[in-house]
């Protein structure tokens, strides 16, 4: 574009008997030819503070957090309520899969009443834990940068919710730990479960179990809440009922 115009600058200035009717004609086919025209709006839409969409740099990357921090509130009060695990299916925490085979004998041997308070136990303690994940969530997502905003909009359905696992995984799963291990004691899970693999470690010929359950809980707990966040992210990007804010309507509805 610059070239056309220096080159067109140059003609007009070295050829002195270019008319003014001449010029005007230059002038008027310049503004209207429909290349440069297209030319200069894409140049326009790569101006720095412009997405090409009518929306700021800005206005995304507050959408976007917004977006992400309505899922996290959204996702986490759901699994913090009762039963918000024991009573959801996809994400209700179960004995660990080396630990079925346990569960099998000893529900063969009249246990049920002990397993099952040892399975309410696990997930009562991830809906405990469930409460405290919100702020730490959030407070990543003040930290997200303009650039992680531009790939997350230009990314998947559940691309806002990857950044999110990706950059607090570490993190949540240190924080959790201790809120983990409070909740498990404070509705006795870790007797439950102690009183149910003791019991079965005493029989004769088995092998003796040893897991670690709070590594456990937590590590369902965080699947959980993920799980419920990406759902709600996807309900952002594909349902307009689901943008309940003027900046919502105008990020994702473009």
């Amino acid at each position: 574009m610059n070239k056309v115009l220096a080159i067109a600058i140059a003609g007009c200035i070295g050829t002195s008997t270019l008319s003014a009717q001449g010029l005007g004609g230059l002038l008027k086919k310049v503004t209207t030819d429909s290349t440069v025209t297209k030319s200069v709006g894409a140049l326009k839409s790569k101006l720095p503070g412009k997405t090409g969409t009518g929306l700021s740099q800005e206005d995304v990357a507050a959408g976007l957090k917004q977006a992400l921090t309505n899922g996290v509130k959204k996702g986490t009060e759901k699994l913090a309520a009762v039963d918000g695990f024991y009573g959801n299916a996809a994400v209700k925490v179960l004995m660990p899969p080396e630990a079925q085979k346990v569960e099998q004998k000893l529900r063969d041997l009249g246990m049920n009443k002990q397993v099952d308070e040892a399975i309410l136990s696990m997930n009562r303690a991830a809906e405990d834990a469930a409460k405290t994940a919100a702020p730490i969530f959030i407070n990543a997502i003040k930290n997200m940068s303009i650039q992680d905003a531009f790939s997350i909009l230009k990314g998947n359905d559940t691309a806002a919710t990857s950044y999110l696992k990706t950059n607090t995984t570490p993190a949540v799963t240190q924080a959790f730990k201790p809120i983990i291990n409070e909740s498990l004691a404070k509705v006795d899970a870790t007797k439950y479960w102690n009183t149910v693999f003791s019991a079965y470690n005493q029989l004769p010929f088995v092998k003796k179990v040893n897991t670690d359950l709070v590594a456990y809980v937590t590590e369902k707990a965080m699947y959980g809440i993920f799980l419920q966040i990406a759902g709600e992210e996807q309900l952002i990007r594909k349902d307009p009922l689901a943008r309940t804010t003027d900046i919502l309507k105008k990020v994702f509805g473009q």
